[in-house]
């Protein structure tokens, strides 16, 4: 591959100029969320029969995959199962309400229930900080039941070990793991952009690039990675069962019928992609060929500007070097 005009180092530019949330923003947010975790727990300490159990950082920040434009911070709280209501809406209410306790300085305003979470918003700050219940039942390993956000039903899930599942990948590739992450996420965002009914979770975008990962791909090289990432998405046809091993071995996974199978790495009976239906694949299939030619033909551009002009079409006119 030709890299003369548009080298792995202009994108790893690029990624810290335009993609990645800048470290002293990302601190400032974890501030916030540890702020938030420390007044939940001050409270825990002095009400041992409260029902709200932990609290912790999970989502994009806490695996350190989070884009620039990241706008709120993701938590979970684990609610005593004996005490919670079962259906969402009265589950929210039923947080939104304990949260409020821990906060008594907040007006009642600043921690309002939403579809599937409840958003405690700071004033001081702008942050808004979305705190997603999870029924806990004592679980040594911190596994409870969790809201999905795809369809509303409620599902096993354990933060601590999706979080150590994405920290052991990390390990084996420092930066650029979680770096080839974020880029795949811009195209994402990008392709949003210019389709609002494209479809691609940030969750399966993770776990494919786990999968390459694991299968031996080297993510040290950035064009190179990202081509790997399209080729796989246009030649597997998404077809294929994606699962892992670290938590629980393949005979426990169950047959899916659906046309995408990513399954989750804590949880073998939930599919991450089980609501995706042909043309939402198809689109993401569709995506990834156009996004590999682009590649193709910027690595083979004799100028510069058509070296860019073809890696805009992958991340979007913010692509600038």
């Amino acid at each position: 591959m030709s890299k003369v005009h548009v080298s792995h180092a202009d994108i790893a530019q690029y990624a810290n100029d335009k993609v990645n949330l800048p470290k002293e923003w990302a601190d400032e947010y974890r501030e916030q969320a540890s702020r938030v975790r420390e007044k939940v727990t001050t409270y825990l300490s002095e009400h041992p029969d409260f029902t709200l159990k932990k609290i912790l950082l999970s989502g994009s920040l806490a695996k350190g995959t989070a884009l620039k434009n990241l706008n709120d911070i993701d938590m979970a709280c684990y609610v005593d199962c004996s005490e919670a209501p079962s259906e969402t809406k009265d589950l929210l209410d039923y947080l939104a309400v304990r949260l409020r306790k821990a906060f008594p300085n907040m007006k009642p305003e600043q921690v309002q229930p939403k579809t599937y979470s409840v958003t405690i918003s700071f004033k001081g700050t702008g942050l808004d900080v979305d705190i997603v219940p999870i029924i806990y039942d004592n679980d040594p390993d911190w596994y409870g039941k969790l809201i999905s956000q795809d369809d509303g039903s409620f599902l096993d899930t354990c933060i601590p070990r999706h979080l150590e599942f994405i920290r052991k990948r990390k390990a084996s590739s420092p930066t650029h793991f979680a770096q080839v992450i974020r880029l795949a996420k811009q195209w994402v965002k990008n392709m949003k952009l210019e389709n609002r009914d494209f479809k691609f979770k940030s969750f399966m975008v993770e776990l494919i690039m786990a999968k390459l990962l694991d299968g031996g791909k080297d993510f040290s090289d950035y064009p190179e990675a990202m081509q790997n990432f399209f080729t796989y998405l246009a030649t597997s046809d998404l077809k294929e069962i994606i699962k892992f091993n670290d938590y629980y071995s393949g005979s426990q996974i169950p047959a899916f019928n659906e046309r995408v199978k990513i399954i989750d790495p804590v949880n073998p009976k939930n599919n991450a992609a089980k609501l995706y239906t042909n043309q939402q694949v198809n689109a993401i299939i569709e995506a990834a060929l156009d996004a590999g030619d682009a590649i193709d033909a910027a690595l083979t551009a004799t100028t510069k500007e058509r070296t860019i002009y073809y890696w805009q079409k992958v991340f979007g006119p913010s692509f600038q070097i």
